[in-house]
């Protein structure tokens, strides 16, 4: 029996081994996720809806740990950091990259000459009409400016208090909502239900969120007690947000390698609402947090990437692979700003 307990000890105390179980968890969370597309689910509102609560389960998961962990105010600036991280490496490195790597088409073009269905407005494939597609995308992306831009106002006065966070939980709840009668009209319409395997998969991803929650404890434990150049508490924020980044970088080669790259858009943004307004604001709900100096520079590197992606997929239904170039640019001036600057 100590033999076992000592064994369990030694694995959650190496960061390995914490990073192994991140890994796998993530893995089956996105495995099941992937399942309930066929289940009542599906298209940009799976990416919105359902994605981002898997692939952001760890930044909830991190928001916790840190609000349980006492010394607020310091606790809170790392919050909103490792929130920051998050959101500019969504958008810039890993959706950068899929427009360089997979520069397919997110909204294909329809010449209604050439396809005599499109004049009947009958879906152009088994997932429905591309330009619903197009509708969906940009008004994901008009909550973000809608999240990250009430996020800034309330950032002005140098903290993000008790009734900051509850616009902020509340904006997102509003939005989570508008999401569910989304999904109820659609299955309505289908004529359909949810599957009862459902049931199961989530069991599944609650499973994966917990083993989620004891690696993300037992690493931000091990980082504290480093005092290394890289690794120590004063860039716990940093390399949270890039480690819980993992998990959105997986869905994104998964759903682009498939040709979904709707999925790919929504996901990312998707995430993004559970760090910036959910995380934020529940933390603010319980510890008042400090706002950190680097916030302006990363908020107007989020709500510049948005609107790139919101332009090019209006114009031109993709985000073309110069601009894919541009953003890994973006980022780049972003971690200069952030670490070495």
């Amino acid at each position: 029996m100590n033999t076992v307990s000592d064994l369990i000890s030694i694995l959650l105390t190496n960061p390995l081994s914490l990073l192994t179980l991140f890994m796998l968890a993530s893995i089956l969370m996105i495995w099941r996720l992937h399942a309930m597309e066929s289940k009542g689910f599906e298209g940009t509102v799976l990416g919105t809806l359902i994605m981002p609560y898997c692939s952001g389960s760890s930044n909830l998961i991190f928001a916790y740990v840190m609000s349980a962990g006492g010394n607020s105010g310091g606790n809170g600036g790392v919050v909103l950091e490792n929130c920051i991280v998050n959101n500019v490496t969504n958008l810039t490195l890993i959706l950068g990259l899929a427009a360089i790597l997979c520069p397919a088409i997110i909204v294909p073009k329809i010449n209604p000459r050439a396809n005599p269905r499109y004049k009947k407005k009958e879906p152009v494939n088994d997932r429905g009409d591309p330009r619903i597609f197009r509708l969906e995308l940009l008004f994901t992306l008009i909550a973000l400016f809608l999240f990250t831009g009430t996020l800034w106002a309330l950032a002005k006065d140098g903290v993000i208090d008790f009734y900051d966070g509850l616009v902020l939980v509340g904006l997102f709840l509003f939005w989570q909502i508008l999401h569910v009668f989304e999904i109820l009209k659609n299955n309505i319409r289908k004529d359909r239900s949810f599957h009862w395997t459902i049931v199961i998969d989530l069991l599944l991803i609650a499973a994966s969120a917990y083993a989620i929650y004891v690696s993300v404890d037992h690493l931000v434990t091990w980082v504290d007690t480093r005092n290394g150049q890289l690794f120590n508490a004063a860039n716990l924020g940093w390399l949270s947000g890039t480690l819980m980044v993992l998990p959105n970088a997986m869905l994104a080669i998964y759903y682009a390698h498939i040709g979904r790259q709707d999925i790919v858009v929504s996901s990312q943004v998707g995430d993004g609402h559970i760090c910036i307004p959910m995380c934020v604001g529940l933390f603010a709900l319980f510890d008042t947090i400090t706002v950190p100096a680097f916030l302006q520079t990363g908020i107007l590197i989020i709500l510049g990437a948005g609107l790139t992606h919101f332009l090019l997929i209006a114009l031109f239904g993709r985000t073309q692979r110069l601009f894919g170039y541009g953003l890994l640019g973006a980022y780049g001036v972003f971690l200069y700003q952030g670490i070495i600057h």
